[in-house]
C-alpha cells in the first residue's frame, strides 16, 4: 500500500506544480485563442484531478475503483497529445506531457495491483 500512497503523492504534488502556473501562462500557453474559458476550464479540471490524487494517497485501498478512473485520465492524454502532433495542432514539448502521463499511468495500474493484494481480509 505504501507504493499507492507514494504513487498518488507524487503524481499530485506533481501536478500542481505543473498545472497550478499555467493560470498565470495563457498568453505562452496557448496564443491567439479563440476562447480563453476552455484553457481555463482545463487548468481547473486538471488541477482538480491532481486533488484527487492526493486524497486517493491517504487510502488507496478504500479508495481502489477510483485507480482505474485515474489510468483514464492519464491514457486519454496518452492518446490524444500525440495525434495533436501529428495533425500539427500542439508543439513537439506536449509529447514530453505525454511520456510524463504514460509513467504515471502505468504506476496506476502498478498501484491498483498492489492495493488489491493488500485488501483486508474478510471478517477483520
Amino acid at each position: 500500500m505504501r507504493f499507492a500512497q507514494w504513487t498518488f503523492r507524487v503524481a499530485g504534488s506533481y501536478g500542481i506544480l505543473v498545472a497550478g502556473p499555467m493560470f498565470f501562462l495563457e498568453r505562452q500557453m496557448a496564443p491567439g485563442m479563440a476562447h480563453p474559458v476552455f484553457f481555463y476550464a482545463w487548468v481547473s479540471v486538471n488541477l482538480a484531478w491532481q486533488l484527487l490524487f492526493l486524497v486517493l494517497s491517504v487510502d488507496p485501498t478504500r479508495y481502489r475503483p477510483m485507480i482505474l478512473v485515474c489510468v483514464l485520465q492519464k491514457a486519454s492524454a496518452v492518446v490524444a497529445i500525440p495525434w495533436l502532433y501529428a495533425v500539427h495542432r500542439v508543439g513537439g514539448m506536449w509529447l514530453g506531457a505525454a511520456v510524463v502521463d504514460l509513467a504515471f499511468a502505468a504506476l496506476f495500474v502498478a498501484a491498483y495491483r498492489a492495493t488489491g493484494r493488500s485488501s483486508v481480509p474478510e471478517g477483520a
